[in-house]
């Protein structure tokens, strides 16, 4: 039942930062492209990958599985927004803004993607200079 709670929490806090930074991104570039989404997720992608490398069994960091659970599912699950993309991607359909629409979907795979194993392989470059 912890684990439910750390879970609970850090995606509230997910959550919360989501909303400031997505709308920090609108308010600088504008809301006719989901920028403040694609950023987040890409964020995201970016912070999952290099948590799991840094403190998974071999990372440089031990850490609690309760404390991956809090940030992982909690602050990551509730940080990124894929229910977001796809009714912003669908939305840019509907008004057939195709153009749109692909991009979006296109770049949030591959930045996503991207992200995730930018952050992983930082974090192995981090853990080679573990006995230094």
């Amino acid at each position: 039942m912890l684990d439910a709670l750390w879970v609970f929490l850090g995606s509230g806090l997910g959550g919360m930062a989501r909303w400031g930074l997505s709308g920090l991104v609108a308010r600088y570039f504008g809301e006719t492209f989901p920028l403040g989404t694609l950023v987040v997720n890409v964020t995201g992608s970016f912070a999952i990958g290099l948590f799991a490398a840094l403190t998974g069994p071999e990372g440089r960091f031990l850490a609690p599985a309760s404390f991956r659970l809090f940030f992982m599912m909690g602050i990551c699950g509730g940080y990124t927004t894929f229910s977001s993309f796809s009714l912003q991607t669908l939305t840019l359909a509907g008004n057939g803004e195709w153009f749109k629409a692909g991009t979006n979907a296109v770049l949030s795979l591959v930045l996503c993607l991207l992200g995730v194993w930018l952050g992983y392989v930082l974090a192995l470059a981090l853990q080679s200079t573990k006995g230094s």
